[in-house]
């Protein structure tokens, strides 16, 4: 039975900015056999998002399941922040030079990435067996 779900905060952040790029969706991944000294991992799915890698999503007794456990970031982060656009950022300083644009543009992501590392949550709810549960949420980082 999956009592708890391990993350690296970086991990959490790097899929919420990687998910609006990407052709399919960022998950982090918790693959079978389930132990006490996993972690969920970064993870990219096809661009259908199907997750057809070997096993079913989602399909896990808790010891050694069938399928990979895929959780989608926005659910480990409450309220996430709204990611800072280029646009945004350069209307903000419009006498700017490109350069200070660029600088300003870095700062913003890191304060963003900051917000959400600090936000990662102390529970996730996740399907296993067509059952949603509520687990802990072990934040590393």
């Amino acid at each position: 039975r999956i009592r708890s779900i391990a993350v690296h905060r970086e991990d959490v952040a790097n899929a919420l900015e990687a998910s609006p790029e990407s052709d399919g969706e960022v998950v982090l991944r918790a693959t079978p056999p389930f132990s006490g000294r996993m972690r969920a991992r970064l993870h990219a799915l096809d661009a259908g998002g199907n997750g057809n890698d070997g096993g079913d999503p989602g399909s896990a007794d808790g010891s050694d399941a069938s399928g990979p456990l895929h959780i989608d970031p926005r659910d480990l982060v409450p309220d996430v922040p709204p990611y800072p656009e280029p646009d945004e950022t350069a209307s903000e300083h419009p006498d700017a030079d490109l350069e200070a644009r660029r600088e300003r543009h870095a700062e913003a992501v890191e304060a963003w990435r900051e917000r959400v590392r600090e936000r990662v949550g102390s529970t996730v709810e996740i399907e296993v067996d067509d059952e949603t549960r509520t687990v802990d949420v072990v934040a590393l980082g």
